[in-house]
């Protein structure tokens, strides 16, 4: 008799193996939810009651305030002195509520050094939790009877699922919506892990349960790893991202098929267990959904089944994309994710904003037209998009001046690699066919700020699509006009063209023209109006610093050398002032004098062509028929021309 009572005093105060109770954790969970929902609307409701209780006293002393004209002076200062108390009061305690709720959120934003040192360590303490579920999901065993006290991983969780909770409150103090914040799926996380290790304690018995579902914390390595220094470039933070969202699938996938089979159905009589570790269950998750399934382990169980269609309806679509797209990005960030490597002697351009085919085929046929001899400048393109296979392949075929790199221009980090503190001049294309033009200008304006805050000496020109938006272009820090930073306006272009056409017409077809890039072809078969109306569409405007021979010539005089002897039309010259700035002088007169290092404007058919200013020697090219043999000389007549100068210099000089 006393061996019976033993042993039911035995069954009773202690853990009976025969007996399943894992629907005690679970319960507990779902009432740790439901009890968490049901604080927060009772402390939503006492708030609402305690403001309206409040909004009414405050009426009823306002009314009392003018019960006789006697006393209304009196009872005004009185009702002002409550108010001042009970206003200072209040505002203490929204100071205090708004410190504590400014103070976590910056803990768990990562905004701080603190809070970033805060969440990668609970990010770690995450990894140690899934390492201590790892150990105990190596057996089969989902449920069994321990004694907490021996059982050192059971108090190795309670002591992180501690930390997890107090991280779980300075969460809920920083949340806006208490209620959505109770439905976060990290929320959800945590009323499954913490409070079974809770009731473990209790129950002398230690259930595995939902513990995998930690591994949804790994979502976070991107960010973690972003707050390490780690992750530097887009390219790899886009793997990571696809990475963690691997894993996690993964090993969440593997830990429900886990608990399914080691549990069984629980409305069987007869539990059709199938002992199935950890690891083998994660084989068979990856095995089938990489539509290869072997067969060798399958699920039994009817819950383990009906999982399972659901694991591999999603894993078949997150494999079928993540892995293509880890593998590009492996393959395209080596290719595009280095750094420009700026030779010595070699100027180079970068140009950002809106990188298409189009766009970029425009461009690179007006810049690197034939016509054009600056073959030693090199254009650097940027964008935070991955090249399509027609652009990459107009890369290809300019790959002797053309470069494209993986990044953004909002990144100092990527602007350093692409060497824009050493490049003459920055880029920004605009889309012209937004459906927003003034979302295209503000992006674009932003890129601007961005580069001028990383090299503030950097020439910048920029499309706008609107001409208002030239206005914000003078709080962009550093910009300035005199330094060459200039906006050119599609809007602004197409109306002043169409305006000056009405005053003059042909003129926008003249500037069309000069500023199109085109060659010059002689039709055999036209006639010669149509020769010299395609002559005149293959001239374009051209820069080029006058030779010695054209100082102290008045600006008619050098036009009509220009067009007479060396075939080109001279229409404009920069003039120096005398405080040191310079301006365009369209045909200025006689009055206007070449000096040294004088600029010309030409309308020519290539820079070459141009370039004859620059080589004209008077005592070797006077005599010269043909404008085309006009070639650099090393003849002594621009030394003495250079020693004339000198003299006139020194003449002028003395004489003031």
């Amino acid at each position: 008799m006393a061996d019976s009572n033993t042993t039911t005093l035995a069954m009773v105060g202690n853990c009976d193996p025969s007996k399943k109770q894992w629907w005690i954790f679970l319960v507990s969970s779902l009432l740790t939810l439901v009890g968490g929902v049901l604080l927060v609307l009772c402390g939503q409701l006492i708030i609402a009651i305690h403001k309206k209780v409040t909004c009414r006293t405050k009426v009823v002393h306002v009314g009392e305030n003018h019960i006789t004209e006697e006393t209304k002076d009196n009872e005004t200062v009185k009702f002002a002195e409550k108010q001042s108390d009970s206003g200072e009061q209040k505002d203490d305690n929204i100071g205090w509520v708004t410190a504590a709720k400014d103070g976590a959120g910056e803990l768990i934003s990562g905004q701080t050094t603190s809070g970033r040192i805060l969440v990668v360590f609970v990010f770690f303490l995450s990894v140690a939790s899934l390492i201590v579920f790892f150990i105990d999901a190596d057996s089969t065993k989902v449920e069994e009877c321990v004694e907490w006290e021996t059982a050192t991983t059971s108090q190795v969780d309670l002591a992180l699922n501690i930390c997890f909770m107090i991280y779980f409150f300075i969460r809920f103090i920083a949340a806006q919506d208490k209620i959505l914040f109770l439905f976060e799926v990290y929320s959800m996380v945590d009323y499954f892990t913490v409070t079974p290790s809770f009731v473990s304690i209790y129950l002398d018995r230690k259930w595995l349960g939902l513990r995998f579902i930690r591994a949804l914390r790994l979502l976070n390595l991107p960010d973690i790893l972003q707050y390490l220094n780690v992750l530097k470039t887009n390219s790899h933070i886009k793997i990571a991202r696809l990475l963690s969202r691997v894993l996690a699938f993964w090993l969440t996938s593997a830990g429900l098929v886990h608990l399914c089979e080691n549990t069984g159905d629980p409305w069987l009589h007869i539990p059709n267990i199938q002992p199935l570790t950890f690891w083998e269950c994660g084989y068979f998750v990856l095995v089938t959904s990489t539509t290869v399934g072997y067969g060798d382990i399958y699920c039994k169980t009817t819950l383990g089944r009906l999982f399972m269609v659901f694991i591999i309806m999603f894993g078949l679509g997150m494999f079928a994309s993540a892995i293509p797209e880890i593998y590009e990005l492996v393959q395209s960030g080596g290719k595009y994710s280095g750094s420009y490597k700026c030779e010595k002697g070699k100027r180079h351009i970068v140009v950002c904003g809106h990188i298409t085919y189009d766009s970029v085929s425009s461009f690179l046929a007006d810049f690197l037209h034939k016509d054009r001899e600056d073959v030693d400048v090199e254009i650097v393109f940027i964008d935070k998009r991955m090249p399509h296979f027609d652009l990459e392949g107009l890369f290809k075929r300019h790959f002797t001046q053309v470069e494209f790199f993986l990044g953004s221009v909002m990144d100092a980090k990527d602007l350093e690699r692409v060497m824009l503190a050493k490049a003459d001049a920055c880029l920004i294309l605009a889309n012209k066919y937004c459906d927003d033009p003034d979302a295209e200008d503000a992006a674009n304006v932003m890129r601007a700020v961005s580069i001028k805050n990383t090299c503030a000496n950097i020439k910048i020109i920029i499309q706008l699509m609107q001409y208002h938006n030239k206005a914000y272009l003078l709080n962009v820090p550093c910009w300035d006009w005199k330094n060459g930073d200039d906006a050119v306006c599609l809007a602004e272009l197409k109306l002043g063209f169409i305006a000056q056409s009405c005053v003059a017409p042909g003129f926008s077809t003249l500037l069309a023209n000069l500023f199109t890039m085109r060659s010059y072809k002689v039709l055999d078969d036209g006639m010669s109006w149509q020769n010299d109306y395609l002559r005149g569409t293959g001239m374009e405007m051209y820069t080029q610093v006058f030779s010695l021979a054209f100082i102290g010539m008045s600006f008619p005089a050098a036009a009509e050398l220009c067009f007479t002897k060396l075939k080109i039309l001279l229409i404009a010259i920069e003039v120096k002032s005398l405080d040191g700035s310079t301006r365009i002088a369209i045909n200025p007169g006689l009055n206007v004098k070449v000096e040294s290092q004088t600029q010309g404007f030409f309308i020519a058919q290539s820079d070459e062509e141009a370039k004859r200013a620059h080589y004209y020697c008077q005592q070797c090219h006077h005599d010269l028929t043909d404008e085309k043999l006009i070639r650099k000389c090393r003849c002594k007549g621009l030394k003495k021309a250079a020693e004339r100068l000198k003299i006139v210099k020194n003449a002028s000089t003395e004489g003031r």
